[in-house]
């Protein structure tokens, strides 16, 4: 399907990236960090599991959603716990008060019916895609080759003084900031957790075993895990760790000489079952995470764009567990003070029979390499250079302009 022209619903340095940092997730996390020129912040946050972006941000104005999604469908804008108002047409899920309170302020804007240049429903392999930048698995990531096409003498190896290595908070470093820029990693004691999805599919197996079922359970419920149905909300432990994490990346960013990128991420977005209840957890989470972001960034969030992407979206129809399953066209995020916000910008490509993709799933009608070149090309202010060395191959993906406050 070719795309039409953009639609827009409007409501109405010093170096580069020198460290690089962590995630925190329900059930795991991470946060990285990185320096650049100039005094502007960039942030990425990476949801793992595949967002369902029809449920997170509905286009109640789609006379076809009631009828796909059933249940999942929430009420308009001005019921009883209905979807936050996003100008018309499209809603937001109404645990996202900071975040729409952004939007209202024109500091957060929405993009729909986007994804990646691959059409793949695995997990792993999409991730690795959308981190690498391009349409086949790299052992690099678009953010550090961006970093590593810094004109000479702005990039982090060429510095004069002291080394100043990247960080990364957590087990590893995402694939999106690995690659020629060095980074290094510092693992604290507890910071990680197995993925919740897991443990809750470890008790549902173990729940018919008159022995280990209870005994497993009630392992869980001493760890602070709710596990009367698989369906359950994340622990109140894991919810708060996100946003303890944004607010640590946002103190560091605001610091005069701390970093200028940083990289987090957060899981628990694969809701094959009882979707409606399991993703609470993660929307509270990130929705708090922003929140707690911008508090620690202070007079700086008005330099700072925050990119929230995921791998893929979830299928149109729900199933027969009343989750959704892995998709195609999905949701980006951008907030920060130095966004044009207060829009959602979406090519809507309709979800009427025969306008779904291999009818099953959202049309993906924008590419969401295009936004981060934007990103990089008018917020970070990299050369054109620097940029096509990030997304090589990406032609068919040019830069989104109107993205960044001018």
């Amino acid at each position: 399907m070719s795309a039409a022209p953009h639609a827009s619903f409007n409501l109405r340095r010093r170096g580069l990236l020198l460290g690089l940092g962590a995630s925190f997730a329900t059930g795991r996390a991470r946060l990285a960090f990185g320096q650049a020129p100039g005094d502007r912040r960039q942030v990425v946050i990476l949801l793992r599991g595949a967002v369902d972006g029809l449920f997170v941000v509905q286009p109640y104005g789609d006379a076809a959603l009631a009828g796909l999604r059933g249940p999942l469908a929430l009420p308009e804008p001005g019921h009883e716990d209905g979807l936050l108002d996003l100008g018309g047409r499209f809603g937001l899920h109404p645990a996202f008060a900071n975040l729409h309170a952004m939007f209202a302020a024109q500091e957060a804007l929405i993009l729909h019916a986007m994804a990646g240049p691959y059409r793949s429903r695995s997990h792993f392999e999409a991730q690795d895609l959308l981190e690498g930048g391009t349409g086949q698995r790299l052992s690099s990531g678009w953010l550090n080759r961006a970093l590593e096409a810094m004109p000479h003498g702005q990039s982090p190896t060429a510095r004069t003084g002291p080394a100043r290595t990247g960080l990364a908070i957590g087990t590893g470093v995402p694939l999106l900031l690995r690659g020629v820029v060095p980074v290094g990693a510092y693992a604290p004691p507890g910071l990680q957790h197995p993925p919740e999805e897991l443990l809750h599919r470890l008790a549902a197996l173990q729940r018919q075993d008159a022995r280990t079922g209870p005994a497993f359970e009630e392992g869980l419920r001493a760890r602070g895990f709710a596990t009367q149905t698989l369906g359950a909300p994340t622990a109140d432990r894991d919810r708060g760790s996100f946003p303890a994490l944004a607010a640590a990346a946002g103190r560091l960013l605001a610091e005069a000489e701390g970093p200028r990128v940083a990289a987090l991420e957060l899981g628990g977005w694969d809701t094959h079952v009882q979707q409606a209840g399991r993703i609470l957890g993660p929307i509270r989470a990130l929705d708090a995470g922003l929140g707690r972001l911008r508090e620690a960034l202070g007079a700086e969030w008005t330099r700072t764009a925050v990119l929230v992407v995921t791998e893929f979206g979830r299928t149109a129809r729900v199933n027969g567990n009343m989750g959704t399953d892995h998709g195609t066209g999905g949701i980006a995020l951008l907030a920060g003070g130095a966004v044009q916000g207060g829009r959602v910008i979406a090519d809507w490509p309709g979800l009427a029979e025969g306008q779904l993709f291999e009818n099953r799933d959202l049309q993906a009608t924008q590419d969401l390499r295009s936004v981060a070149k934007g990103l990089l090309r008018d917020h970070l202010r990299l050369p054109v250079a620097a940029v096509a060395q990030a997304f090589p191959g990406s032609a068919d993906a040019p830069a989104m302009s109107g993205l960044i406050r001018t």
